[in-house]
């Protein structure tokens, strides 16, 4: 990645909140959306895996030890520049059937490689 498109300054986070067991062919949905989100050349993706939640079903999904849960909530934690991140949403209409996808304006206060994320 060419440091012309390192985000810095203002940008927008994507969070796309979705089931640990959601697939999409065969394949885990977040793995799915972050393979995607780098072949678009955004700056970087996380996912993070929840511990407990409940969406719209209301239904409460927790990794406590006498809970049958295998569908714990995770995020899919995306940011760069504004026009980037909005450029990139329709790879995830059909994609992401149910869950929550939010955008946020934030502001990238350091973006340097070598860390665990990104």
């Amino acid at each position: 990645m060419t440091e012309s498109t390192r985000p810095s300054g203002a940008a927008t986070r994507l969070t796309v909140l979705v089931g640990e067991s959601d697939q999409w062919h065969h394949r885990p949905l977040y793995a799915e959306i972050v393979h995607r989100a780098r072949e678009a050349g955004l700056a970087g993706a996380s996912v993070f895996r929840g511990v407990e939640g409940f969406g719209a079903s209301s239904l409460v999904h927790t990794s406590r030890l006498l809970s049958l849960s295998e569908d714990l909530p995770v995020a899919v934690v995306i940011v760069d520049e504004d026009a980037r991140i909005r450029e990139f949403l329709p790879q995830l209409d059909g994609l992401v059937t149910g869950g929550l996808v939010t955008l946020e304006p934030c502001e990238v206060v350091r973006y340097a490689g070598g860390g665990a994320a990104g």
